[in-house]
């Protein structure tokens, strides 16, 4: 439980100090300085913590149990700050604003209620601000299971984040306190205070934020990964939630085992999409409307776009959203990532755009409608009829032409005539392959050779062997936990069964490939991090893979084909 805590303080301190936190700290440090009294700060930012503990602990469940949207507590916040923000620049209003306070204190301008009213909007505001830890207490909110351990981490992660935002607004106060002119003109410096305040709510309600919040790369997404990367805390956050673990679909295999004669079943209501944090090829990039999908058959397909299994299966998905959506067919790819560079939503376009997607794609980063649809893996297709009930559930890739005769007779229902099916090659694998192998630590479940130590650079050297299915190090090598980072001379044995090898990595560099001691060439990597073809064999082989590598890759995850 320490370890839980010290990572949610940690992960506080790392929002705090994000890209994620900007479009806050106008009304920040414009508040700060405006009011006076060194309270002022502490006031807001109390005021910020504990609206922002509620809202992530309760307001899920609570919005899920009226059937009101998800993103309500954060529109309420922003309604607040333009009401706080005129109030500052139109001193009748404030007035208004502030009478409900006026039996708290002898003066509204001494009295901290004004203050803690600003941190509870900005506090809602701040809500979609979510990291690692603040993922694995929405879940525990929307799955109702908050206990007193819950609590704790959601109070750890705000102050931590509480902290640099503290600074903010305490400087703008001492910057405000010496300024002569601010003294002489405090109703100019109000006024402009609110401007900020009123500012900063348009900045997020325009969406001109959201570049900033998420498409930011670099030093956010690597401590990112490193909270990730600890199977301690994920472990932990586990045993919290009540959760079994996610088996992801790069293991699963092909579909499940009575998947051989699917059947159209009522499964209920289907699911709705929640907390989707941004929409792709869509009109505008908008959400699509709830009546735009009304009286159509929905194939729903959860994915990520670093995972074999998943892109494997987009050649089927895009060939029946082209020949069935004149007939009445809708395809939503949900993007739940699986590893931080996968929560960049630019990075996400790009895969899109590479991958020839044109049918929508919904980005879940705060997992919620993963959580809504009971989720477990990547890809999973959920098939929705005309009405709005769910009729079929594909888990894992493969039986595609299942899939959709399935579609094809719930379309009949209203369409008399269908063209044909499409013909679109089944790459599912058939045989029992070398399993997913994760290189940070302690993913890396197959390793001999040197004993790894967390986030320190060492010389690694080969296991004198390496046995079937398992990787080993050489080299200088820096494990993070997420992923392992190459230094100098770095070099990776792997000994493997497949006729493919994939490599998830990041960075810019080269790899230098041997299969068997026999040289086979260079992968060139640059560019957003992604998956890498390493292998392509005609048929499976077994053999022993060494990649030689240039400083500063990032490697991932290995799956094979």
């Amino acid at each position: 439980m320490v370890l839980l805590l010290a990572v949610g303080f940690l992960a506080g301190l790392v929002t705090g100090l994000s890209p994620c936190a900007l479009p806050v700290l106008p009304a920040l440090a414009g508040a700060g300085a405006a009011g006076p009294g060194r309270w002022r700060p502490l006031a807001i930012v109390s005021g910020m913590v504990v609206t922002f503990s509620a809202a992530t602990l309760a307001g899920s469940t609570l919005l899920s149990l009226l059937g009101l949207p998800q993103d309500l507590l954060r529109d309420m916040g922003i309604a607040a700050l333009f009401i706080l923000g005129a109030g500052l620049v139109f001193p009748w209003l404030g007035r208004l604003v502030e009478r409900p306070f006026a039996r708290l204190g002898p003066g509204r301008e001494r009295h901290p209620a004004n203050a803690v009213l600003l941190g509870a909007s900005l506090g809602l505001v701040f809500v979609p601000c979510a990291g690692p830890v603040l993922a694995a207490i929405t879940v525990v909110a929307a799955s109702h299971r908050v206990g007193l351990g819950t609590v704790a981490i959601t109070l750890c992660y705000a102050a931590g984040t509480a902290i640099p935002l503290l600074l903010v607004s305490y400087l703008a106060l001492k910057t405000g306190t010496k300024a002569r002119q601010v003294r002489r003109h405090a109703h100019r410096s109000r006024q402009l205070a609110g401007a900020l305040i009123i500012a900063s709510a348009a900045l997020v309600v325009s969406g001109a934020a959201a570049p900033l919040q998420r498409d930011l790369p670099g030093y956010v997404n690597s401590l990112d990964g490193r909270l990730e990367g600890s199977s301690n805390v994920a472990a932990q956050l586990r045993h919290l939630t009540g959760e079994r673990a996610h088996v992801p679909s790069d293991r699963a295999g092909p579909g499940l085992p009575d998947a051989a004669n699917p059947v159209l079943t009522d499964y209920g209501s289907a699911p709705r999409l929640l907390d989707i944090t941004d929409w792709v090829n869509t009109p505008g990039d908008r959400p699509l409307a709830a009546n735009a999908l009304k009286g159509k058959v929905v194939l729903v397909d959860f994915w990520t776009y670093s995972c074999i299994n998943c892109q494997r299966a987009i050649p089927h998905l895009e060939a029946w959203y082209r020949k069935y959506s004149p007939y009445g067919l809708e395809v939503i790819g949900v993007h739940t990532p699986e590893f931080a560079f996968e929560r960049v939503v630019g990075n996400v376009r790009r895969a899109v755009k590479s991958f020839g997607i044109t049918y929508p794609v919904a980005v879940d980063d705060r997992y919620m409608t993963w959580i809504s649809f009971g989720n477990e893996q990547w890809p999973e297709e959920y098939l929705v009829d005309q009405t709005g009930q769910l009729r079929y559930i594909q888990a894992g890739e493969g039986d595609y032409g299942e899939t959709e005769s399935l579609i094809r007779d719930l379309l009949s229902v209203d369409v008399p005539w269908l063209p044909p099916p499409t013909q679109v090659a089944d790459l599912t694998p058939r045989e029992v392959l070398s399993p997913e192998t994760y290189l940070g630590w302690p993913g890396l479940q197959l390793y001999t050779g040197t004993h790894i130590v967390l986030d320190k650079v060492l010389d690694y050297h080969f296991g004198a062997h390496v046995p079937l299915d398992y990787v080993s190090f050489d080299g200088y090598w820096d494990n993070t936990g997420a992923f392992a980072l190459s230094g100098k001379g770095a070099e990776l044995r792997l000994d493997y069964h497949a006729k493919d090898v994939y490599l998830v990595l990041g960075g810019h560099g080269v790899i230098t490939l041997s299969l068997d001691g026999r040289r086979l060439g260079t992968v060139r990597v640059s560019g957003y991090p992604r998956l890498y073809t390493m292998v392509k064999m005609p048929r499976p082989v077994t053999a022993m893979l060494q990649l030689s590598m240039t400083p500063g890759l990032s490697a991932y995850d290995f799956t094979f084909g």
